[in-house]
């Protein structure tokens, strides 16, 4: 992808923007929603949205939540969703259940 520029964020986890609180009360998909929101944030202050994602990394606590998180997920991409890992860890910052990375291309 030659003059494309590569954007890789850092993983999201639930956290509240204004407050740095983790939010979703302990519902996984909650959780998954705010860690979207999160990274469409991130990507938006980088020039691109979500619909530039070639490539995403699901953290979770508990493989268990996998179908809760798939759900919440596919709401943010269309017909054509990037790759994606997902693995189980032991333990994620703050306790959140669900952590998200990504990489985008801008053309």
């Amino acid at each position: 992808m030659a003059g494309a520029r590569w954007i890789y964020c850092s993983g999201q986890i639930p956290l509240d923007p204004q407050t740095g609180e983790l939010v979703g009360g302990g519902d996984v998909e909650k959780e998954t929603h705010r860690v979207m929101q999160n990274l469409a944030a991130v990507l938006k202050a980088a020039g691109v949205s979500l619909d530039a994602v070639v490539k995403t990394t699901i953290y979770l606590t508990d493989l268990g939540n996998f179908a809760a998180v798939n759900q919440a997920y596919a709401t943010y991409f269309g017909n054509t969703p990037p790759a994606r890992a997902t693995v189980q860890v032991a333990a994620l910052p703050k306790g959140a259940q669900v952590e998200i990375d990504a990489v985008a291309v801008a053309a």
